[in-house]
């Protein structure tokens, strides 16, 4: 164990701050895991991982992220409900009192990469309040050698402290807890909550602002994999489109399953050095890969356990529940995470409408445009006082992380898509024959098989009217046939049994798209505007 005496831990911290602590730096995820449970903080199961419990947040809290309002973020930060503004002055404040409040207790510290790519890396400091939160940056992000270390660089700092609640009146919060990027102080700030998809999420945020306004680089909030001829493959998706299970692929190594870079030089590499999925009724036969990583070493939160054995379908502390692990415990992982240019991207929604084709082919405009628009569907149940499919947007896949308006993002997918000749596919992985409710949700051996015909060549990404049909709503074109899917099954008019409800449901799903988009219509080229869906009166 690396036990710095408090002279060697005023080295390694005074200049946050913080000269009076009990440093743990870089311990192993043994020594983590042990401290963890010497203090009470979690359990073990009997597969070996450590159970925590993140408390009072077991997600994210989108409304109590900020960033800081500077000469830096003035101009260039889309500001709004998502990117939220915060007072230097009220940050310098907030700050001093968090590392007081750190200072002369026992935390844990990490050196750790974001980025795959060497060229692309930068240094992340991880300071935390608990050794399990600690453990999860071991996970999440990348692992220098003993050598990196020597000179190591730090570029990012990350200061978790969930014991220090906020007071709003006087620190300029919303309520008690709170993230906050500072990116002339390239510091996030973390208090008053014990999830740790803060942290991570938190980086993602700053390389979102940072890789395309200084390295030309697109950030993206997507899955990655490739296969053996060197044709990388993107899924981008919200949260149940199945973004994470589609692209674990035996036959094809895992990039990564989050968040990653496309170069200027057509590179795709790994945000991460781990992976963080969501278990809520994970089985050994749904998701091998992910159940197999649930060992020594890897961090489960907010789940049930009962006599050292994890119940996964119980979803009493939360829905979303999540594991950590280092991605090398995914047996086909691609070491390093990088890939080459991209054949083909993929757009996952799952459209509880029941209305858009299970698989269809977009232009570059197109793809700007459902980029940008980031659609998928809520189901009765999901949340409080739904009752029936409503369209959900989230632009770019990922409204909450991307500092910088979506059209530039949008805009730079454009240009490469265009410049690298990618192919980009709309798959609904949601509802046939009705909305949900009615319909059927898409199998998902069919939805496997579509994916697998695009990436094997089975399917011609050049338009004929022999080989497709251009949807009458969405403008989109859908393959008429597919290896291992019913024809019907390809085009969801087909599927319904009365043609007036299916186009009513389309067009009111088009006009909600239209509607979500007028807010981007002054920043999108004529291009971009021209990819969505025609105007409908219903």
């Amino acid at each position: 164990m690396k036990d710095l005496a408090t002279n060697e831990a005023s080295n390694t911290l005074k200049d946050y701050g913080i000269t009076a602590s009990k440093i743990y730096y870089q311990l192993s995820p043994a020594e983590l895991h042990r401290l963890s449970l010497q203090k009470g903080m979690g359990e073990e199961t009997s597969l070996g991982a450590l159970v925590v419990n993140t408390g009072e947040f077991t997600g994210r809290s989108p409304m109590d992220r900020f960033i800081v309002r500077d000469a830096l973020t003035e101009n260039k930060v889309s500001w709004g409900n998502i990117n939220v503004a915060f007072e230097s002055e009220k940050f310098d404040a907030l700050y001093d009192k968090v590392v007081n409040y750190l200072d002369g207790k026992e935390l844990y510290v990490r050196d750790c990469f974001a980025c795959a790519l060497k060229d692309y890396q930068y240094g992340i400091k991880v300071v935390n309040e608990y050794p399990w939160s600690n453990l999860f940056a071991y996970n999440m992000f990348i692992r220098p050698t003993e050598k990196e270390l020597e000179d190591f660089q730090t570029d990012w700092t990350v200061i978790n402290a969930p014991g220090f609640l906020a007071n709003p009146e006087v620190d300029g919060t919303r309520q008690h807890n709170f993230s906050i990027l500072n990116f002339s102080r390239k510091i996030v700030l973390i208090g008053g909550s014990g999830y740790t998809g803060e942290i991570k999420k938190g980086i993602f945020s700053a390389l979102n602002f940072e890789l395309p306004v200084t390295r030309n680089t697109l950030p993206m909030h997507c899955s990655a994999n490739i296969g053996e001829d060197g044709d990388t493959a993107i899924f981008f998706g919200l949260s149940g489109t199945g973004k994470t299970t589609l692209s674990a692929d035996a036959q094809r190594k895992l990039i990564g399953d989050d968040e990653h870079g496309w170069t200027e030089k057509n590179q795709i590499f790994n945000f991460e050095g781990g992976c963080y999925a969501k278990v809520m009724n994970l089985s050994a036969e749904s998701e091998p890969e992910i159940y197999d990583a649930i060992k020594k070493g890897a961090l489960l939160e907010n789940v049930v356990i009962k006599n050292g054995e994890v119940d996964f379908e119980d979803t009493s502390i939360t829905q979303n529940t999540r594991v950590s692990y280092p991605i090398e415990y995914i047996e086909n992982a691609k070491h390093p995470s990088v890939g080459k240019n991209p054949k083909n991207i993929f757009f996952l929604t799952a459209d509880a409408f029941g209305v858009l084709p299970p698989l269809s082919k977009l232009t570059p405009g197109q793809a700007a445009y459902h980029f940008m628009s980031g659609y998928t569907a809520k189901v009765a149940g999901t949340e409080a006082g739904v009752i029936e499919p409503q369209p959900s947007f989230s632009a770019c896949f990922g409204a909450p992380f991307m500092p910088l308006h979506p059209a530039e993002y949008a805009q730079m997918l454009n240009d490469k898509i265009k410049d690298s000749g990618v192919n980009v596919w709309l798959v609904n992985t949601g509802w046939i024959g009705g909305a949900y409710g009615i319909g059927t949700r898409i199998k998902l051996q069919y939805t496997r098989a579509m994916i697998n015909a695009v990436l094997n060549g089975d399917i011609d990404p050049a338009y004929s009217y022999e080989k497709y049909h251009i949807h009458s709503v969405f403008g989109v074109v859908q393959p008429r046939k597919c290896p291992g899917v019913p024809d019907s099954v390809l085009s969801p008019r087909s599927t319904w049994d009365n043609d007036q409800a299916y186009y009513s449901a389309a067009f009111k799903l088009a006009n909600a798209f239209r509607e979500n988009f007028k807010k981007f219509e002054s920043n999108a080229s004529d291009e971009i505007r021209r990819g969505g869906p025609q105007r409908f009166v219903f």
